[in-house]
């Protein structure tokens, strides 16, 4: 009946990260499941004037490139050295190296060769130029990957609201890659639209940012780490960007959402891979637990070296 009908195919929705990372990490032995970050009200920013004469921050999770911290390239194998743990703050008139090695983005279905898929800096100078924006903030910021809602929420938010005011920002368009990079975002958000600035999330994990409660959300249904549009196409990248943009200035209140129309591919079966226990093997989810707990001790080096 179903095909008669030319339904789509069962597993073609939004992918239910919250639960599969829940039952990942059981699996691999880790007990005391996570939770996540949930409100019901929503605090609701809009734009003091048009976006025509607005300036506008990035704010980002992915990390600059250190040479000194191993394999952070395309394919690289998750990276706990590489991470970040204190706000950091660049030049938007500069081009930056950042890459994504150090979170848990989909590394089967992700190539993590164009930075413009997580980082769209290059698509704000080009909205800038066109006279979309008034103007790019100076500095953009990278908000710390920090699964302690806590510290996201008492030490993180609060710097990255004072970068954003010292650079005069009215708005703010922030681009998350890993699961907890929209935890990370939504709870920033939460703070910046607490403050007055008005805000846009641009992500791939929808059930974690509308979990939390944000007030604006652009949702591309694609694999984790191309939250501003498929690699290698600016078009995407571009349309991406204005859909977000158009959200600035459009969204009539609170938790408003918009799906991009743009597909991954044809086929949604790499719905069914990311942290799908249900499709690795015992050696597998060895090996993983293994690889994990390395990670883990390197993250831990590297956070007690940045304290």
């Amino acid at each position: 009946m179903a095909d008669e009908l030319d339904f789509a195919p069962e597993h073609d929705t939004p992918v239910p990260y919250m639960q599969r990372t829940r039952d990942y990490y059981l699996t691999l032995g880790y007990g005391n499941p996570y939770r996540w970050a949930h409100y019901i009200d929503v605090p609701f920013a809009a734009l003091p004037k048009p976006l025509a004469q607005c300036r506008v921050g990035l704010v980002t999770t992915a990390a600059p490139y250190q040479p000194d911290k191993g394999d952070q390239g395309p394919g690289a194998p998750y990276n706990g050295a590489a991470k970040f743990y204190r706000v950091y703050s660049g030049d938007t008139a500069l081009d930056h190296d950042l890459r994504i090695s150090h979170i848990a983005y989909d590394r089967v279905h992700t190539s993590a060769e164009d930075s413009n898929t997580w980082f769209p800096l290059a698509a704000l100078r080009r909205a800038q130029a066109a006279g979309r924006i008034g103007g790019l903030a100076p500095r953009f910021h990278g908000a710390p990957t920090n699964r302690s809602q806590k510290t996201t929420i008492g030490q993180d938010a609060p710097a990255i609201l004072a970068r954003l005011r010292e650079d005069g920002a009215d708005a703010a368009v922030l681009v998350p890659n890993c699961p907890v990079c929209h935890q990370t975002i939504g709870l920033v958000a939460r703070h910046l639209e607490a403050h007055g600035i008005a805000t846009v999330i641009m992500g791939c994990a929808k059930d974690i940012v509308e979990f939390a409660g944000v007030p604006r959300f652009v949702f591309s249904d694609f694999p984790l780490g191309n939250s501003a549009g498929k690699p290698h196409d600016p078009a995407s990248q571009d349309f991406t960007l204005d859909l977000a943009l158009r959200l600035l200035e459009a969204a009539p209140g609170t938790r408003t959402t918009v799906q991009s129309p743009l597909r991954w591919s044809d086929d949604p079966a790499w719905k069914l891979d990311y942290s799908n226990i249900e499709r690795l093997p015992p050696a597998e989810i060895a090996r993983r637990r293994a690889e994990f707990d390395r990670e883990k001790e390197k993250a831990r080096g590297a956070r007690q070296a940045a304290e």
